[in-house]
């Protein structure tokens, strides 16, 4: 796909951390076209926890100009042992799904392939896109409260990697946080914020398992100067059930969807 520059008529859309939630997928890309937007790009974990992992590649793959590789698409083709019970066990189920094989089509070599190749970070004029950290694109968090609990030296570092905006994911915790440390969490009625001359780190949220304690799906538009994030709403419901069908997915991955933690 060419790239195109982000505008207020056709602004970029941004999503992460999808985790095979499919239902979510389909609502945030149903609310994407409604709302104008141009280029998507995606900053990784398109699978891990959630059901559907097939749907989630495949639309990935169709409609965004850019994705990145997340830690649990990492995990699939290296080796999941850092991650906990919950995403272990949910790797090792997608893998079996996802992984080429004698008696399997030749599409899930193509998904297979993409996700062993997708790059750990992209920069595009002074934006920069990781998963993670621009320390550690697949597993540095970065969170709102590295602000408050001594955490300069690691934001300092950080900051000097940044050109004018990081693009993150990761957390599941939606933020802007500035070169002079002040942060913004969205809420409700209070979702964008104008970016200045500073320096700016954007962690756009999560599509298919948000953890800020709003269940709805969340990513962000930019149009080159301001960041608007969107909070869609989607049938919870029907990925619980699809996740208790699966034994190798702890059903505590769908109960805690309906509380975004």
């Amino acid at each position: 796909m060419t790239p195109t520059a982000p505008t207020k008529d056709r602004p970029w859309a941004l999503i992460s951390d999808l985790h095979s939630n499919r239902e979510a997928l389909e609502a945030v890309f149903r609310d994407i076209a409604e709302q104008g937007a141009g280029d998507i790009l995606c900053l990784g974990d398109v699978v891990g926890y959630g059901p559907d992992p097939e749907a989630c590649v495949d639309l990935v793959m169709e409609k965004c100009r850019l994705t990145l590789k997340g830690n649990h698409d990492a995990a699939l083709i290296e080796g999941e042992e850092r991650f906990n019970p919950y995403a272990r066990d949910a790797i090792r189920w997608t893998r079996r799904r996802l992984k080429p094989g004698w008696f399997k089509s030749s599409k899930n070599r193509e998904r297979w392939e993409w996700l062993r190749n997708l790059p750990l970070q992209h920069k595009e004029q002074d934006l920069l896109f990781v998963h993670g950290s621009p320390r550690d694109p697949l597993n540095e968090y970065i969170y709102p409260g590295d602000v408050l609990f001594n955490a300069e030296g690691k934001l300092a570092e950080i900051f000097r990697a940044v050109p004018h905006v990081l693009f993150v994911g990761h957390t599941h915790h939606p933020m802007v946080l500035s070169s002079r440390l002040a942060s913004f969490t969205p809420v409700e009625g209070r979702d964008r914020i104008v970016l200045g001359a500073d320096r700016y780190i954007v962690n756009v949220g999560s599509v298919g398992q948000p953890r800020d304690g709003d269940p709805r799906a969340c990513y962000v538009l930019f149009d080159g100067e301001e960041v608007r994030y969107r909070r869609i709403p989607y049938d919870i419901d029907a990925v619980a059930r699809k996740i208790d069908r699966i034994p190798e997915l702890d059903a505590v991955l769908g109960q805690r969807l309906h509380e975004g933690l």
